[in-house]
């Protein structure tokens, strides 16, 4: 089984911290700063196949997006997993989702950009809405997707592409 880190933000009431800490003990939260998440990412000592991150949008309410890159500097970096298949199994789920690629110039973009960096490109980023939106039936749904599906499918896909 491939070994997976779950990342998200820190913060007691931001549903990325909580999404990551409540899927895996696999787990980093992320300092809500430039060079703080950067030091993060760049203290990861384990060796991890990929990463599953997680960010609040204020601006989502019933649908999750999926971050297709991370540009820093003129430059973009893209995930090397296939991001149609997360879209399917979060379907299946009963949650909406949406294929993004203009990551924004936030602290989401650059975390995303660290850690395509420091996984090879084997990370995918998840907008998700604010604890506003994201009640517990919601987050539920979440877990268990990217618990069952979504894992499962970045896993046979590394292994089958060596990405």
């Amino acid at each position: 089984m491939s070994k997976v880190l779950f990342i998200g933000f820190k913060g007691k009431n931001n549903t990325s911290g909580r999404m990551a800490e409540s899927i895996s003990p696999d787990h980093l939260l992320l300092t809500n700063s430039f060079t703080g998440l950067k030091k993060d990412i760049d203290s990861i000592t384990e060796e991890y196949d990929l990463a599953v991150m997680f960010g609040v949008d204020k601006t989502l309410s019933s649908t999750v997006r999926l971050e297709k890159s991370a540009a820093m500097d003129g430059k973009k970096q893209y995930s090397k997993l296939e991001l149609s298949k997360f879209a399917e199994s979060l379907e299946i789920a009963g949650i909406d989702p949406v294929i993004s690629d203009d990551p924004g110039k936030n602290l989401c973009n650059e975390a995303y950009w660290h850690a395509l960096s420091r996984f090879n490109g084997r990370a995918v980023f998840i907008h998700i809405p604010t604890v506003r939106y994201a009640d517990e039936v919601f987050i539920d749904k979440m877990i268990v997707s990217v618990r069952k599906s979504i894992t499962e499918c970045i896993c046979r896909q590394i292994k089958e592409t060596s990405c």
